[in-house]
Formats: structure tokens, sequence, C-alpha cells
């Protein structure tokens, strides 16, 4: 068993890393480091247990640290960070000299040589940690995961990507609440409204796509050559981000066949049988009103993103759009991590 440690262990998403992890067959938890608040409690005192399972009995009386790495114990290989973006770009780096950083945090995802992954979709990119580890003497080394509408997104656009040529993106969201946290949004906000900004979303998209969908040239990214555009917006769903897509090929393509390629999609997870890699990355919906956040966000464990409504788009030549589903906690921030994490023990520890 790998032993790991968690930083940001009391919020959210490092509640979702603490489900997630809790009977990992190749993960144990031996650390949860938070704020100075938290630090000397245990992890049940310290905690507000915002997820609907109960708190794992493994962690009750695990003894919070502060988030320094000379408090981590050194028999940790993974520490797992949903650490604040400000706060993990000076923590990070100092945890990658000696352990491997498995990162949901913002800080590093665009970093030169700092691979930004979706296991599915750009594995080679952990190529890059090699020349991360030499540009600064570290033993240790960062990898990221996207952002969560990105990961979605990206998911489903990989194996168009590769049978097709795509000149454009449009992809309007509709993104749950718990992506901003469990404080995030007030209710008197949220309830019988609509909000249509989310500060830096839109450009994480428009750039995290492209790079990710990229190619690697030595251990530089040449980011796709389509243009995509991006509005995100937030709705009153707790969990489960809901995505519009629309996409321009550079000639008709069959919508049955789109259909199948996404349907039959596979990538080097599947292909290795890493523990939360879905059996089918992309799953397509043939009824007229799905997928929808309740009903499909937990295809897989929510590891899966879910398409429905595909099909060709009347007003502009060679397009179609379909909607898509992806739990934005699960798959598109902790369970990424994770699964980032899994392929690295597989392929590199």
């Amino acid at each position: 068993m790998v032993k790991v440690g968690v930083l940001g262990a009391t919020g959210m998403v490092g509640q979702r890393f603490i489900q997630l992890l809790a009977d990992h067959p190749d993960f144990e938890i031996a650390a949860l480091a938070a704020s100075s608040r938290s630090a000397g409690k245990k992890y049940e005192d310290a905690t507000t247990w915002y997820m609907n399972d109960e708190m794992p009995e493994s962690v009750r009386d695990i003894k919070v640290i502060e988030t320094d790495p000379a408090h981590m114990d050194k028999d940790v290989e993974i520490v797992f960070s949903s650490l604040p973006a400000d706060f993990a770009a000076k923590v990070e780096p100092e945890y990658a000299k000696d352990f491997v950083v498995a990162s949901n945090a913002s800080a590093m995802r665009m970093k030169k040589d700092i691979p930004l992954v979706i296991p599915e979709v750009n594995p080679q990119f952990l190529d890059m940690i090699e020349a991360q580890q030499k540009n600064n003497n570290w033993d240790g080394f960062i990898v990221t995961n996207p952002n969560c509408s990105t990961i979605a997104l990206t998911l489903t656009l990989k194996p168009i990507y590769d049978n097709f040529n795509i000149n454009r993106i449009y992809v309007s969201t509709m993104q749950a609440v718990s992506g901003a946290g469990y404080n995030g949004v007030p209710s008197m906000a949220i309830l019988d409204n609509l909000v249509p900004y989310i500060g830096g979303e839109e450009e994480k998209m428009e750039s995290e796509t492209l790079h990710l969908l990229g190619s690697l040239d030595g251990d530089e990214v040449v980011p796709a050559n389509f243009s995509l555009s991006a509005s995100c917006h937030r709705v009153p769903v707790i969990d489960g981000h809901t995505e519009a897509v629309f996409v321009e090929l550079d000639e008709e393509a069959d919508i049955d066949k789109i259909k199948k390629t996404m349907a039959d999609f596979r990538g080097l997870p599947q292909e290795l049988g890493l523990h939360s890699a879905p059996e089918q990355p992309v799953i397509v919906k043939e009824e007229d009103d799905r997928p929808q956040p309740r009903m499909d966000r937990m295809a897989y464990g929510g590891m899966a993103a879910t398409v429905g409504r595909l099909r060709k788009d009347q007003a502009f030549d060679n397009s179609f759009k379909y909607v898509l589903v992806g739990h934005n906690t699960i798959r598109g921030a902790a369970g990424a991590s994770i699964l980032n994490a899994e392929l690295i023990n597989k392929q590199i520890l």
C-alpha cells in the first residue's frame, strides 16, 4: 500500500478525497493537513462533514497537521492537494522537493514542465516529469488535473479530436454550486436564480482544453489548433456540471458515426484497469431528456461523462451539438487527482 496525505483535508474537495480514498486498494491515508486552526485536533473534531456518506472510521482519530512539508510523515509518498490557488502556489513546490504532489489546485496547471493531465486524454504529458525534477532539483514532482468543467468537456472532445478535424467549439456551461465550495455561493444569490459569471472559469476552459488536446514537443506543449469560446454560469444544482457544446468540423460527418466514436472511446486507464477508471469514459444517451445532473452525475461512480441530444446543428455548416453532464467534485476534482496518482503509481513509482 502506498501511504498518502491530503492537503486541505477539511474542505469540500478534501473531504471528497477522503471519501474516495477510504477503501482504496492501493492507497492508505496516513496524514491529513489543514490550517493552523485545525492542526492538533482529531480529524472528526476539526471538520464539519459535508458528504452524504458518513465520515470514514479510518480517519476520525487521525490528528490533523499543519500544511507544512516539515510536518508531513516521511513514509508518505503521494500528497493530494485541494488547497486554494494562492496558497498552493507557495506550498506545492515545497512539497515537491520530497513528495509526489497530485494537485487539484489551479496554481500550477499551466506552468512550464508541470504536466496537466487527464489520463484518458494525454498520459504522455507525464514525460515532462523528468525535466521538471531536473529543472527544480526536486526528488518529487507535481502533476495537476484540469478545471472541473474542462475535464468533462475534454473527455467528450478527445474521441472527436482524434477522428475528425475540428474548426471551432462553443460551449455554454450550467455549473453546480458545489464547485464554489460549501460557503461559496449564498443561498439568497442562487435560489430562484442563475449567476451568469464565474471568475476565471471561461479563461481556464479555453486555455486548458487546447493545452490538453495539444502535443508534446520535447518538454513544450503545442496547443491544439482550433478556436474555443466558453460562457460559464452558476445554477441551483448541488453536484454535476451540465454543458451545451457546439462543434464545427472542416467537413460534414455522420451523426451516428460521431456517437459511436464517442461511445467506443477508451484510454490508457481502461487498458491498465486502474481502480478509479470508468469502464466507459463517455456514455452516449439516446433519450430526448438526458443527460440530467441528478440522474447521470454518478455514472461509473461519478468518473464518466454522459452525453446526450447529439444532433446536427442547423445554423452552421458541418456542425453538430450535444449536452454533457459530469460530476464536478469527483471526476472534476478529487477523482481526477486520484486517477492521475493511480497512473503515476503504475508507471513511475
